[in-house]
């Protein structure tokens, strides 16, 4: 489990393909120093297998539906990325519970500067089977970040970013029209679960929530 708290933004070394599959290798030297072979870590997001581990980097092995279903399918070499290891048991739990289970992709629109203030307006177009998971002042995690949502206008998401947010991780980076990995908030998916009923597996309805207390 992360907590979409970026940890180091890391470089795109090099990006190899064979057989469909790909093979990232990525220079993260504070990341590499904590892992072992076969550890996970979120890399934009998407939880991944680390392997390879030298000093300053490691590599991490993409499937072709990752490939094909995230924003990781953007990336040439010299792209950033944003880092994360996983939250450990005695950790603090700052951002939110990130899964590093990409739902889709959202559309980059552009970094706004909010007039009198040092902030910007992060602009995604968000996919249509995503917004029902998305609320005001929600979380939701973009490239492995954990926001909070301001404003949803049909498929037009707003979130307030601030400069450190900018500094720490690779919103700086993206240009328009470039996909970014989105994971809405699991809470959100296990409601639409409980509120519908499914007769074959017996998922409590709307009213037998009630009537439990929830």
């Amino acid at each position: 489990m992360f907590t979409g708290l970026v940890e180091e933004v890391g470089t795109i070394a090099s990006i190899a393909e064979s057989g469909g599959n790909h093979r990232i290798t990525i220079n993260a030297p504070t990341t590499a120093k904590e892992l072992k072979e076969g550890n996970s870590v979120a890399v934009s997001g998407v939880c991944l297998t680390a392997l390879d581990i030298k000093p300053e980097s490691f590599c991490a092995d993409l499937a072709a539906e990752t490939w094909a279903r995230t924003s990781l399918s953007r990336i040439t070499q010299g792209a950033q990325v944003n880092l994360e290891l996983p939250l450990k048991a005695d950790g603090r739990m700052g951002g939110h519970m990130v899964q590093g289970h990409v739902d889709g992709t959202a559309r980059f629109v552009a970094l706004e500067p909010i007039a009198n203030a040092d902030d910007f307006w992060l602009l995604l177009d968000i996919p249509e089977d995503l917004e029902k998971y998305v609320v005001f002042k929600g979380s939701i995690a973009v490239e492995g970040i954990s926001l909070t949502v301001a404003k949803l206008e049909g498929l037009r998401l707003t979130i307030a970013i601030i400069p450190h947010t900018i500094k720490m991780t690779n919103l700086g980076s993206l240009k328009a029209g470039d996909p970014v990995n989105i994971e809405t908030d699991i809470v959100a998916k296990y409601l639409e679960k409980w509120t519908h009923r499914d007769e074959q597996t017996g998922s409590l309805t709307v009213d037998r929530l009630v009537a439990q207390g929830f």
